[in-house]
């Protein structure tokens, strides 16, 4: 009998114990929040200080599909001849692995007076440095591109400067261009040839050569006379930068004029190859009228990001 009131025992005293554990620990609780409440502000703000400098992410999030972001009634406009064959408006998809960090397609039309292609290419930046955001670590890029292209410099950059720019001045432009041009070219050749690559230095001899051809095509002298309009710029009120550089380039097989159009809107950089290629040196593909057709492709693609 003596073990089972020991342990009844040890059950009436246990709910007291415990009521007086849960009291003291109350107690102690409400001692120790109080001390946390004085010294607990002091903290926070200083953490947040540490974890609220992280940038802004950029305003895209996927990409539209690169094949069906053109309409087809501009499609026809780029690519005359290709309504012989409807396959052609498909494109061919590039090979991607994520198709919401890069994406591109490509189009090509032979005819009897020539080849047309057309390419696309769609780049969403994103930054892991929690102080750059999307869009500075796009426009970084773009500028790349840009040099790259030897795109000259936006008119309100060396207009500041232009008193004191001789010694600085001469300084930039002599880093900028020689250590880019000299790398860049053979990666900006375009449809990606060596040959046309190496023979970027008779694009200047291009233009001067066919316009002795240019007697019997008055479009040629049109389009090649006018060296504003063909010469590397950056474009306004297109996305939030944009660049437009006209290559004509001649060889023993042909000659061909390529479109290149690049612009940024926010963290997706956009870029437009648009190339016509003839055998018929005589009859130089028109500058104005490919320019137009790519600058109203990148309007169209800009309404597309913005869907």
């Amino acid at each position: 009998m003596q073990p089972a009131q020991r342990r009844a025992y040890g059950r009436r005293a246990t709910p007291a114990v415990a009521v007086l554990i849960t009291v003291l620990a109350a107690a102690g609780l409400g001692g120790c929040t109080g001390s946390d409440s004085s010294s607990g502000p002091d903290d926070g703000a200083s953490g947040d200080s540490g974890t609220n400098v992280s940038a802004e992410p950029g305003r895209y999030r996927t990409l539209p599909e690169a094949c069906g972001a053109v309409s087809r009634k501009t499609l026809q406009t780029l690519l005359p001849g290709a309504e012989q064959d409807d396959k052609v408006y498909d494109g061919q998809a590039a090979v991607t692995y994520d198709i919401d960090r890069r994406d591109g397609c490509r189009w090509k039309v032979e005819t009897a007076s020539g080849t047309r292609y057309l390419t696309i290419d769609f780049q969403r930046v994103v930054s892991y440095d929690p102080s750059v955001s999307d869009d500075d670590r796009a426009q970084e890029t773009y500028e790349k591109k840009a040099v790259a292209a030897d795109i000259p410099d936006a008119p309100s950059t060396p207009s500041t400067p232009s008193s004191g720019s001789q010694s600085e001045g001469g300084d930039s432009d002599s880093s900028a261009s020689p250590g880019t041009s000299s790398d860049e070219p053979g990666t900006s050749g375009k449809g990606g040839t060596g040959d046309e690559a190496d023979n970027s230095d008779e694009t200047g001899k291009g233009t001067d050569t066919p316009s002795a051809g240019g007697e019997a095509s008055g479009e040629s002298d049109e389009s090649d006379t006018a060296s504003d309009n063909t010469a590397p710029r950056r474009l306004d009120d297109l996305g939030d930068d944009a660049f437009l550089n006209d290559e004509l380039i001649t060889k023993d097989s042909g000659i061909h004029r390529d479109i290149t159009l690049v612009f940024r809107s926010s963290n997706v950089i956009a870029t437009i190859e648009y190339d016509q290629w003839t055998t018929d040196k005589k009859h130089i593909p028109n500058s104005q009228g490919l320019q137009e057709n790519a600058q109203d492709l990148a309007d169209e693609l800009t309404g597309r990001l913005n869907e």
